[in-house]
């Protein structure tokens, strides 16, 4: 038996877009010879499509794709992911599927047993979960058909009671296929990796893994489906983050690739942050029928790499930088700004902010008459930013970029309605540490980011001689009590034996807990952690955090 693995990029809604997509992998698979070409979970809608699952409109249109698909499957079976109504009016009324398609009609039918409910997961909002396992044959061949988590038992046993791989293993399949949504986190691939090398192992068989690549504003999709041999050792690996149609022969228990399959090593965090940065970008862009950016170009090193993938995902001609210097800019901030400007070939303009600021501090004088200049006339400064690149988005139509990054997102180190401002939090996941590492990476080739940019000290420019680290730690130990209190999820005490000083950890938590109301209103942000502000950590907005 050969079989196609089609890892696509899909559109949530857009049932058009998405079923010229499968109508053209399966006509490329049968044009192979191919017995049966494979999709991701819920291929059909697009994942994750949230409450539009709801919708009678949209699953009376994901019914009707399922009907369009099932027409071309003639001389081909597929195997896809959908939304499937519950009839049996107990429970969710959907399920989450995978379905075997073949001779014009669904043939069977697999229900999602493991629903997960955490960090960016909501399924037990919309759907049931299987009650039996059952695996399903085609052309002889007996298939332990399972959907993402399925699978992942293994790696989160405290989550689920149950196990659907140890029913379907008591059946000796000859072959485990798992569709997934899997979204990517620079440091997920080895965890995937092991997961499915036991269920590999464990059961004997083959297995095919397949996901899908793309972006949906916060959530990324990396690709790199797996094939993987009886013994766990990986045949191949399909792109990352992009698309990819493949062909494997089936026969006894042993796949074998029907191309080229040059060894893949998986790629460094910074390169593939990168890649899915600029994923990120270039489909928020386009699944949302946006053509041009705009961002607020300081001459730091935040707005610079912001800039600088803009410009690689959507084209420097696409991009327009904007250059706002105050009295408090440095000559060399400017200079750094229209460097980058020329190393990238985006379009700019400078539009002094002093006059503007000037006459904030007149119309308020006599209210704040006897009252010290303080962090209220910085912030009246940013605010102007964010008021001038918002009126080049409503007036040009451009869409504008936020340039914070996740260490000042996580102490609030950033001005509501000002340089928080924004579409899309390009690198509000990315620590500064990484920001760092990032612009070297972007300077692999030739200069973009000037490297006055990325050895000066950073600052806000402000006030007269500001630094970050006049009111942050250092950012390598900043960064490091930050990914233990956020991605590892630590207390305080947990920390502080780690190593870590006392008084520190118990300012930086502060920090954060305070911060909250401002994440609140932040824009999405591109995650590429195991653990992004956004819906992947759900904190209450007015509570007393415990410290312990």
């Amino acid at each position: 038996m050969i079989i196609a693995l089609a890892q696509l990029n899909y559109h949530i809604g857009n049932f058009e877009g998405n079923h010229t997509a499968i109508t053209r992998a399966i006509q490329q698979a049968k044009d192979r010879g191919a017995n049966l070409v494979v999709f991701a979970e819920l291929a059909i809608g697009g994942y994750p499509a949230k409450d539009l699952l709801r919708s009678p409109a949209f699953l009376d249109r994901c019914e009707a794709a399922i009907t369009e698909i099932a027409a071309l499957c003639h001389g081909i079976a597929c195997i896809i992911g959908a939304p499937i109504r519950n009839d049996s009016g107990k429970g969710k009324p959907l399920y989450n599927a995978a379905l075997l398609i073949a001779d014009g009609a669904v043939q069977q039918i697999v229900h999602k047993g493991l629903l997960p409910d955490y960090d960016v997961f909501d399924e037990y909002r919309y759907f049931q979960p299987a009650d039996s396992f059952q695996c399903i044959t085609y052309q002889h061949q007996k298939i332990a058909l399972t959907i993402c988590e399925d699978l992942w038992n293994i790696a989160s046993p405290k989550l689920y009671r149950r196990n659907p791989m140890d029913v379907l293993r008591g059946e000796k399949p000859d072959l485990i296929i798992n569709i997934a949504a899997s979204p990517f986190s620079y440091n997920h691939l080895r965890e995937r990796m092991e997961v499915l090398q036991s269920h590999a192992r464990e059961t004997v068989a083959p297995l095919v893994y397949v996901n899908q690549v793309g972006a949906h504003a916060d959530i990324i999709f990396d690709g790199r489906s797996l094939v993987l041999s009886p013994t766990g050792e990986r045949i191949d690996m399909m792109a990352s983050f992009n698309e990819d149609l493949k062909y494997y022969e089936l026969h006894e228990k042993t796949l074998t690739a029907l191309q080229d399959t040059a060894e893949v090593q998986p790629p460094l965090d910074t390169p593939l942050i990168h890649q899915a940065l600029c994923a990120g970008i270039r489909d928020y862009f386009h699944k949302s029928g946006f053509k041009k950016a705009v961002v607020g170009l300081s001459g730091g090193i935040d707005s610079a790499l912001v800039a600088a993938l803009a410009c690689e995902a959507l084209g420097p001609e696409n991009v327009m930088a904007v250059l706002m210097p105050s009295v408090y800019s440095s000559d060399h901030s400017i200079t750094d700004a229209l460097d980058l400007v020329r190393n990238t070939g985006c379009r700019h303009e400078v539009i002094p902010i002093q006059p503007m600021a000037d006459a904030f501090d007149q119309s308020l004088s006599q209210a704040f008459s006897g009252l010290m200049p303080d962090v209220t006339e910085e912030n009246i400064q940013a605010r102007i930013r964010g008021t001038l690149l918002m009126a080049f988005s409503n007036k040009m139509g451009y869409i504008l970029l936020n340039t914070s990054n996740k260490s000042e997102a996580a102490v609030g180190y950033g001005t509501l309605y000002g340089d928080m401002a924004g579409a899309l939090g390009v690198i509000g996941d990315v620590y500064k540490t990484q920001v760092y590492k990032l612009a070297a990476y972007m300077n692999r080739h030739r200069e973009i980011i000037p490297q006055h940019t990325i050895v000066k000290p950073p600052s806000a420019e402000l006030r007269p001689g500001q630094k970050d680290s006049d009111s942050l730690p250092e950012y390598e130990l900043l960064d490091s009590v930050l990914f233990q209190y956020i991605e590892n999820e630590k207390s305080a005490a947990q920390i502080v034996a780690l190593g870590f000083d006392e008084a520190l950890v118990q300012r930086v938590l502060n920090l954060v807990n305070r911060a909250e109301f401002k994440r609140f209103q932040s824009p999405p942000i591109l995650r590429v952690s195991s653990k992004a502000f956004g819906s992947g950590r759900a904190m209450p907005l007015v509570a007393t955090y415990p410290m312990g």
